[in-house]
């Protein structure tokens, strides 16, 4: 048989074989619309009806946990801006934090205020993506270009306080480069002052609207004990009824002076995911209020804390100031030695958590005593609940599927890292 008779004949009974399937294989990704991220879902079904599902993941693995093997502690820090790039301050601080624990240091109180401040902007700006996201995909555009212009006044906070918009790159260990200017506080308070009457009306819109609530009520369920034997955090974690928070069950950069809830839901469903978020949005809010409150307090009675933006402790690990490094020759050596490197870190194994937008963001850190990590792992909540996505979607319509997807808000930075 010629090779041109073999694949005749090859193709003559895969025909026969499709005329005899009864259900369709579709590609849902890796470019799809719809997956809002480089990742695909090899889906079975059954007319609208989702039989099976397969994830593949892996199209922008960039190998960042081998990377950082290889740079120094100071130049990680962009690395985890790639991971969730819709709250990266929360990864550049949760990294900073990760190796202010390895060496021992203790960031002042107003640090920690300004961190949570700019933290909890992220959480806000995060789940307005998701949310505005989810309406999205049941027809609702108007709510998503809303809340766009108040993620944008996030960014020009973001703007002045490092420079940078999206991957932002903020924060050094042990604090941040430079203090608050007075135009950080100033877009600050606008964000502050303008944002509540946004979120009303945007809640207005969806909350209550018939046609959304009966699009995602009962939509990719989960219960709380499946979402636990997947290991689930964050609001995922919380819309099935759980309510567990890094915030508060393992209080960091002194989240234990604050005052707010943890939102649950009950069912684990797409609506349940939406509604914990929306309920975030407004903690987080609360947080920032009582944050600027207590900075303010902070400086009325030591006026001297006006200057601080970072830990003593932390030279070896900070930055000069940029004055000194264009004027003087030891801040330039000084500057020189922290970016390349030349600075080792004390040996160790640490493992510290913060409350990412999507769940508990963990480092888990070896060193050697040397330059670099010698292991650094992500641990990525995207990562971790994807998996669970054939078992929320399996039984469901392709249209839930869709807006499952949304609700887990699952980053393929982060998922792939």
């Amino acid at each position: 048989m010629t090779e041109l008779e073999h694949h005749q004949q090859h193709h003559i009974k895969l025909s026969e074989e499709s005329l005899q399937k009864q259900t369709t294989t579709l590609n849902l990704g890796p470019t799809h619309p719809a997956t809002h991220g480089v990742f695909q879902n090899i889906l079975e079904i059954d007319g609208e009806r989702v039989l099976d599902a397969t994830q593949t993941v892996g199209y922008i693995h960039r190998a960042f946990e081998k990377i950082a093997e290889r740079r120094p502690y100071y130049q990680i820090t962009p690395l985890t801006d790639r991971l969730n790039y819709c709250s990266a301050p929360i990864n550049n601080m949760g990294w900073h934090m990760t190796v202010e624990k390895l060496l021992g240091i203790k960031t002042p109180k107003r640090v920690d205020y300004l961190r949570i401040i700019i933290m909890e902007l992220a959480r806000i700006a995060d789940h307005l993506v998701c949310n505005s996201v989810v309406a999205v995909d049941t027809g609702a555009l108007t709510g998503f270009t809303y809340v766009f212009q108040y993620r944008e006044l996030i960014y020009e906070i973001w703007e002045e306080v490092c420079g940078s918009r999206l991957t932002t790159n903020i924060g050094r260990v042990g604090g941040f480069e430079r203090n608050f200017s007075a135009a950080s506080f100033t877009k600050l308070h606008k964000f502050m002052s303008t944002f509540p009457k946004a979120m009303k009306e945007y809640e207005t819109l969806l909350n209550r609207n018939r046609i959304f609530m009966e699009r995602c009520i009962g939509a990719g369920p989960i219960s709380a004990d499946r979402a636990l034997s997947y290991s689930f955090t964050g609001p995922n974690l919380r819309a099935a009824g759980v309510d567990y928070d890094v915030r508060v069950a393992q209080p960091y950069c002194s989240y234990e002076d604050f005052d707010f809830k943890i939102p649950v839901g009950t069912t684990g469903d797409v609506y349940d995911r939406y509604m914990v978020r929306n309920d975030e949005i407004w903690e987080s809010y609360s947080i920032i209020r009582q944050a600027i409150e207590k900075i303010e307090k902070l400086e009325r009675e030591f006026p001297d804390q006006k200057h601080v933006f970072y830990a003593k402790e932390a030279d070896n690990f900070h930055l000069p100031a940029k004055e000194d490094v264009y004027t003087k020759m030891e801040a330039l050596i000084y500057h020189f030695k922290i970016v390349m490197g030349e600075i080792d870190a004390l040996p160790g194994e640490v493992y510290h958590a913060v409350e990412g937008g999507n769940g508990e963001l963990g480092f888990y850190l070896i060193s050697d005593g040397g330059r670099a990590p010698y292991r650094l792992h992500f641990r990525r909540p995207c990562f971790i609940y994807y998996q669970a996505y054939t078992e929320i979607i399996k039984g469901g319509l392709l249209s839930d599927a869709i807006i499952a997807l949304s609700s887990l808000n699952v980053i393929a930075g982060e998922l792939d890292a």
